[in-house]
């Protein structure tokens, strides 16, 4: 990217940003996900960082939050609320490390050490206490000058209105074993002087659930998530409504000097006053240290009854922490290491088609790559043209990104204000871009198909389809050589993968004894396959797993299922006419009986599915979402089918148990709101 293209690209940035931020921090509202919004402003951040002359005063990189409301009395800060950069990874953390580094001499960069506190979803607030009374409760605001919402601060019961007596904080210092200095500092502080605290309001997963459900049984919007419920609670002009949301409060930072050494320090003395302070909150030597705990806290996220989206680190040492100062809008010494994003925003540098199994045409946005729920996304399916057209997609778009279902990467919205006006209309060709022949668009139906049904690209696609993990799992048999022994003519259908002998293969480009040996070997292994792994691997078209199993349950065998009418097809549980349809064609056609006769010929062994009728999940229905630890997602499928129980691929109120491993996606957020129960990965275990 030029300087001019970086120009303009980042008046964009800061036109959206700013427009965003407004909803988010005055209104209470918001237009896009906050994961979305991070990662727009870290595309900001990283820009000016890279071409600091187009830095501005009015960027959002240099400023805090929004304007105060009119309706609260304004109250200026002593010393700014500052809020911090993002960091999304361990490169991003190590690089933080690597900057503020270069500003210390050798002793200070040995002193280093960090303190890390839990990244609550609520909303900042400032505490002023005189002669040990609460005087004044502030927001954030801008930054420099917050609003006067005392009075609902004051229904908070995690808030004291009263700070203990000087006597009773040296005695619950000395009994926590506080450091010496700390207790001579509180010793010596005159206590009729103000004290300044921060912390952060929020409201409970539970409580927050209760108000949407309220809000919904009387039509009204609900809230987006639990920052902008506590923000709008604390803004109450009636403090009567701000307490019965039963808001909850921990508090972080201790702005007045007591003479404190370390953000550790300042952390005995608030707890010593009587303020809640978060018990999770760890003291890290180094950043292996704070690594360690991101993991850990990874794992408690789903247990805690409030939310939060990642750590805030900070410098402990007060010393280094001020010398590193302030830049833009943000300390240096303090950065918020957030969980992968669920959502993030990137540009769609082109639009490819791609040719399916079933002679099906997909565009596929090619993307800027970017880092979503802790995987790196470089495409993205667009289903259809119809798609394209509903999002108004061009290509050079900004868009914003996340994954369906947990999984598959998903361009959610497009945002046309960020066009710089070089972007690019797509169309559906006119032919197949692999073979060359005619495509056409079915009738009622939104995709364009190949008419050549012995196109490559279909060909080979099958094959992919037929091999892999959900199908007969042929181990070591990848798209490389399937390509290979397609384009050498050693296999035309896929049952000709079980003729295949050591030599055949051996005589392929980097094959020799030992490997063309150890395939044979996973295709001999293969060649037994239960009744609904052989349903699914024919790839009949809107059949999936799910689909597979109730066919092997209701027909018993292949030899049944192929003699089904349409009419008895319709009958078996979820299958709709469209899918009873393209089953009952499949069967009738002659080559497909064929071929199934020719994986038989060739010593392919079908199994009835082993299901246990009286299983002990029986009738159970189970969905997953996130990373498992010791379990493949397919190794949880199987045994939950071997029990006679169910398993879905999303949550609806027939969904008995969500099983929720590390990084969990959209479908936990579904459970809560319909309160399906959550159990994690070893819970799960023991249920078996």
């Amino acid at each position: 990217m030029n300087k001019e293209e970086a120009k303009k690209r980042i008046e964009k940035l800061k036109e959206v940003i700013n427009y965003h931020r407004y909803l988010y921090h005055v209104l209470d509202r918001q237009e896009i996900s906050d994961s979305a919004l991070d990662s727009l402003k870290k595309e900001l951040f990283d820009l000016e960082g890279r071409f600091p002359e187009f830095i501005t005063f009015d960027s959002p990189t240099q400023r805090i939050g929004g304007k105060p409301l009119d309706k609260f009395k304004k109250v200026k800060h002593l010393v700014p609320m500052l809020s911090f950069n993002d960091a999304f990874s361990k490169d991003d953390m190590k690089e933080w490390q690597e900057r503020i580094s270069k500003l210390l001499n050798d002793r200070e960069k040995k002193e280093l050490d960090f303190y890390c506190e839990l990244k609550i979803d609520g909303l900042a607030v400032e505490l002023i206490y005189e002669k040990g009374i609460l005087k004044i409760g502030s927001t954030r605001g801008d930054g420099e000058i917050g609003e006067d919402i005392t009075y609902n601060l004051k229904t908070i019961e995690a808030i004291p209105l009263r700070l203990r007596e000087k006597g009773e904080v040296i005695k619950a210092l000395e009994k926590e074993q506080a450091d010496k200095e700390v207790i001579k500092a509180v010793k010596e502080y005159d206590f009729k002087k103000p004290i300044i605290v921060r912390g952060e309001v929020f409201i409970s997963k539970d409580d927050f659930r209760k108000i949407n459900k309220e809000r919904e049984k009387n039509k009204e919007p609900v809230y987006a998530n639990p920052r902008n419920l506590a923000a709008g609670s604390v803004r109450q002009l009636d403090p009567n409504v701000t307490a019965s949301r039963h808001l909850d409060s921990y508090v972080y930072d201790l702005i007045t000097d007591f003479k404190d050494k370390t953000h550790d320090q300042k952390h005995q003395i608030l707890k010593a006053f009587g303020f809640k302070t978060n018990p999770y909150n760890k003291y890290c030597r180094d950043l292996e240290q704070v690594f360690k705990f991101y993991s850990r806290v990874i794992g408690l996220r789903e247990k805690l009854y409030y939310e939060i989206d990642g750590l805030v680190v900070i410098v402990n040492l007060n010393k280094l922490f001020k010398k590193l100062s302030v830049v833009g809008k943000a300390p240096r010494g303090a950065v918020a290491f957030k969980f992968s994003a669920k959502q993030a925003a990137t540009i769609v540098e082109d639009i490819r088609v791609q040719v399916g199994r079933t002679g099906a045409l997909t565009p596929v946005a090619v993307l800027k790559p970017v880092r979503v729920g802790g995987v790196l996304i470089s495409r993205a399916t667009l289903h259809n043209e119809d798609e394209i057209k509903r999002l108004g997609l061009k290509i050079g778009d900004t868009v914003i990104v996340g994954r369906a279902g947990d999984v598959i990467p998903d361009i959610v919205k497009v945002l046309p204000e960020l066009r710089t006006g070089r972007e690019k209309e797509f169309k559906m060709p006119n032919t197949c871009p692999f073979c060359g022949s005619r495509v056409e668009r079915k009738r009622g139906e939104a995709l364009y198909y190949c008419t050549n049904n012995k196109c490559f690209a279909i060909r080979r696609k099958y094959f992919y389809h037929f091999v892999s993990k959900k199908s007969f799992n042929i181990v070591g048999l990848g798209p490389k050589i399937i390509d290979k022994l397609i384009e050498e003519e050693l296999i035309s259908e896929p049952s000709d993968i079980f003729k295949l002998k050591e030599g055949d293969i051996a005589s392929l480009d980097r094959f020799g004894e030992k490997s063309a040996q150890n395939l044979i070997n996973a295709i001999e292994k293969s060649r037994r396959i239960n009744l609904p792994r052989l349903i699914y691997s024919l790839g009949i078209i809107n059949v999936g797993e799910e689909t597979a199993r109730e066919l092997s349950k209701e027909f018993g065998s292949i030899e049944n299922l192929a003699k089904a009418s349409f009419e008895r097809l319709e009958r078996v549980k979820d299958i709709g006419p469209e899918t009873a349809k393209s089953i009952y064609d499949w069967f009738v056609n002659d080559k497909n009986i064929g071929f199934l006769n020719n994986l038989k010929k060739s010593g392919v062994i079908i199994e009835q599915e082993k299901v246990s009728i009286g299983g002990k999940l029986k009738d159970i229905t189970f969905v997953l979402t996130g990373t498992l630890k010791s379990l493949t997602r397919e190794d949880v499928k199987e045994k939950i089918i071997n029990l006679g129980g169910n398993v879905s691929e999303s949550v609806s109120k027939k969904t008995d148990y969500l099983v929720v491993g590390e990084e969990p996606g959209s479908k936990f957020d579904k459970a809560k709101e319909l309160g399906v129960k959550i159990i994690d990965e070893q819970e799960f275990l023991k249920m078996i």
